[in-house]
């Protein structure tokens, strides 16, 4: 973990210091893999610099992305994340705690301050953030569905709205409508005034349509693609459908944002894919894009002004503790995940 700044802090529970000379818990990995690399030990807390505060961890939500950084695949992303092993080696990133110190620049919070967002290594008992990347834990939700918050739900709500810009009355298709995305962008598409679709597997079809959806598709018995239905805005979480079959669903000036691709290869992943409709985009009425979720405060508020409001509501399938890690990465990777998964401390 890093080592910027010197800072002391005071535990949020113990009230004991927090000194170099502390450790923590944490889990780690030295090497990219299955779940098998993951391990707990114990390490010096992290140091805070000036933009950033310190954190006792809470709760810690489980995303996708963290299980691509386990594994080092897309073999692409070790490019920003290291060569042969993760630069940083305590994983995790959704994150809710309190606040025990904060660095000379920060003007937003201060100590006991409940918070939720990006972290930099979650799963330890303490852990950094930058401010502009925290907001305040909504009141009405608990540390662990409030860690389950930050990425899904900013992916989701960025896809439907500064990229897909949905409006009201726009039938909006959602492809993997059951897992940590697509959850959050049910009921997002759903409280901004649009008739929701939504795609998923047999056993989770309930769960879909408890969080709004207008319609659910089986996509082990039917096509989103064949039929009369066509869709205003596709937001394309899950599988990797090829453009034809997008462009098929669409209406003629749809919008189709392609959010991942889980069934590409190990050293693109779906990128291939992304750059093909960025490529065939210009040259057919139909828009086909992707995007790179901006982790941003301002956004965080945005989600905690809904989850108050009783728009937005996190649905977590299982909490785990923090020696459970490995079991939760596997769980998540076995694709029987309804919603998020949340680490709890």
């Amino acid at each position: 973990m890093r080592a910027e700044g010197q800072h002391a802090a005071m535990d949020g529970d113990a009230n004991s210091p927090v000194t170099a000379e502390s450790t923590m818990r944490a889990i780690v990995q030295d090497t990219y893999g299955s779940a098998d690399v993951l391990r707990l030990a114990r390490l010096p807390p992290p140091k805070v610099a000036d933009n950033e505060v310190l954190l006792r961890v809470h709760a810690a939500g489980l995303d996708r992305g963290t299980w691509h950084l386990m594994t080092g695949r897309p073999y692409l992303l070790r490019l920003g994340f290291g060569i042969r092993g993760p630069r940083n080696p305590v994983p995790g990133r959704d994150v809710a705690g309190t606040i025990v110190a904060v660095g000379s620049a920060v003007t937003r919070f201060s100590a006991g301050d409940e918070v939720f967002g990006i972290g930099h290594g979650s799963f330890a008992e303490y852990t950094v953030a930058r401010e502009d990347k925290l907001a305040r834990k909504p009141v009405n939700a608990t540390f662990e569905q409030a860690s389950a918050v930050p990425v899904s739900a900013l992916t989701a709500l960025q896809g439907l709205c500064d990229v897909g810009r949905v409006e009201q009355g726009q039938k909006v298709l959602i492809t993997g409508a059951s897992g940590g995305v697509g959850t959050y962008a049910v009921q997002l598409a759903k409280a901004l005034g649009a008739e929701v679709t939504g795609v998923c597997s047999t056993p989770k079809l309930e769960l879909v349509r408890s969080l709004g959806a207008d319609h659910v598709i089986d996509y082990t018995r039917d096509d989103f693609a064949e039929g009369a239905h066509r869709y205003d805005l596709i937001l394309d979480i899950a599988g990797n459908p090829s453009l034809s079959r997008l462009r098929r669903a669409l209406t003629p000036t749809g919008t189709a944002v392609i959010v991942g691709g889980e069934e590409g290869g190990d050293w693109t992943g779906g990128i291939d894919r992304q750059l093909r409709a960025l490529a065939l985009s210009p040259f057919v009425r139909q828009r086909l894009t992707n995007f790179i979720c901006k982790e941003r405060s301002s956004d965080l508020e945005r989600l905690t002004v809904l989850i108050e409001a009783g728009k937005v509501t996190p649905s977590i399938d299982r909490t785990y503790s923090l020696e459970q890690v490995p079991e939760a990465m596997r769980y998540l990777e076995a694709g029987k995940a309804r919603g998020k998964i949340a680490i709890t401390l």
